[in-house]
């Protein structure tokens, strides 16, 4: 009996080894061969057996397609088609909106308006979500299409249905195309006060030239505001350059692909280095890429304090690929991500301010009859002249605001305010 019940656990053991085998070699990679195979039979089985006729080349741009979507929100197949606007849009002679758009849990979203474009003019926001270009829907709808649809010949409609937080309803939005002409760097002063505002709106060529001039001609600053709200990003290297103005060494980014030792790192130099003033930085949701890059590093060397909101969370790097001989055809694949001086990444969690600071206007008490100061009583007495006809002679030039930012701006600018407030301390603490 004993010899019995040995012999019957040996069986069963060895039977559950064999089992064990199976589903072992069940689980294992399948060949490249294999997978290659898979993947023809499948495009063979559409093409053969789909209701409506296709051609093979048509299948085969719709599974490339497929693909792209789904590694991540920044890759995609550009087609003939899709290749070539994407080459008119590198020249900048095009039609469109001047927004920037990206996927955020699959919804295709505002990054920010262009300071100046037609989408900034007719109203549309940072964080807005994209439910309809005019009466397409975006759902499952590819960056690169939803891009391709915005564009067109200037001085034409388009209609975009937003999705918008605080509105109970979508918000149909009509925005006339038109050439866009960006101007990248606007330097003003803070209306009584030694502080130059830089406002930088994209990082194109011209941005590094623009602040280096800007800061160069601005001898009566003791501080600076360097304002990246709204920016989408642009060139990596004026970006690393804008880093550079303030600080003298150290990395200010790092890229890093898929094989973890193959890493870029782009270092800070003692020549590149213009000022040693103190500096705010303020951003938002609407601040991406090269604006998170430089905010984020500004903020990891110790040399500004940035205020405003968290940024958009875009930290990855494209590369176009050809996949055709004559580069009529292309994949817009993400190669690696961006890596800040401390090791953080952007990708996904953005910036946090030092300062949190919301959007609006400055905070003010309740008017008051009992706290009614002369120059609140002048400016009353003024008006009351007014409505009888006699208007007292202006003592004061108004301040020109091209080149000034006026009080009136600034209360209407709560992160503004917030980060000017911060950069009048950090003066003080320098001293």
């Amino acid at each position: 009996m004993k010899k019995f019940i040995t012999l019957s656990l040996l069986t069963f053991t060895l039977i559950t080894n064999l089992n064990a085998n199976e589903v072992q070699n069940e689980e294992e990679e399948p060949t490249r061969f294999e997978s290659l195979s898979k993947l023809t039979k499948v495009l063979g089985t559409v093409e053969k057996y789909y209701v409506d006729e296709i051609q093979l080349n048509e299948i085969v741009n719709k599974a490339l397609k497929g693909l792209m979507q789904e590694l991540d929100a920044h890759s995609s197949f550009l087609d003939k088609k899709s290749s070539k606007e994407m080459s008119i849009q590198t020249k900048g002679e095009f039609g469109g909106l001047g927004i920037t758009v990206g996927m955020r849990d699959k919804a295709l979203t505002v990054i920010s308006p262009i300071d100046g474009t037609p989408a900034y003019d007719a109203g549309i926001e940072s964080s807005d979500i994209i439910l309809k270009i005019d009466d397409k829907a975006t759902l499952n709808m590819t960056l690169d299409e939803a891009v391709s649809l915005m564009r067109g010949k200037p001085g034409t409609d388009i209609v975009l249905t937003v999705v918008r937080e605080g509105e109970s309803k979508p918000l149909p939005i009509k925005i006339t195309r038109d050439i866009i002409k960006i101007q990248s760097v606007f330097a003003k002063k803070i209306e009584n006060e030694d502080l130059l505002y830089l406002r930088v709106s994209s990082f194109d060529s011209k941005v590094v030239s623009g602040m280096t001039d800007a800061i160069n001609q601005a001898d009566y600053a003791k501080g600076i505001i360097l304002d990246l709200r709204n920016n989408p990003g642009g060139l990596l290297s004026q970006a690393i350059g804008a880093v550079d103005i303030f600080v003298d060494e150290g990395v200010i980014v790092s890229q890093k692909g898929r094989d973890v030792n193959d890493e870029e790192k782009f270092d800070a130099t003692v020549t590149g280095t213009l000022t040693k003033l103190p500096v705010v930085v303020l951003v938002n949701g609407g601040s991406a890429s090269a604006s998170e890059i430089v905010s984020g590093a500004l903020q990891d060397h110790k040399r500004a304090v940035v205020v405003g909101e968290k940024t958009f969370g875009k930290g990855s790097v494209q590369a176009v690929l050809p996949i055709s001989d004559d580069r009529s055809e292309n994949i817009k694949l993400t190669i690696a991500k961006y890596y800040l001086p401390s090791g953080r990444t952007i990708q996904a969690t953005g910036v946090t301010p030092d300062i949190i600071a919301h959007d609006g206007e400055v905070a003010k008490a309740d008017d008051n009859a009992f706290q009614i100061k002369e120059a609140d009583l002048k400016k009353h007495l003024e008006g009351e002249l007014e409505k009888i006809g006699d208007k007292p002679e202006a003592n004061e030039e108004k301040a020109d605001d091209k080149t000034i930012v006026t009080v009136e701006k600034i209360e209407e600018d709560n992160q503004l305010n917030t980060g000017i407030n911060i950069l009048k301390s950090l003066i003080i603490m320098s001293k």
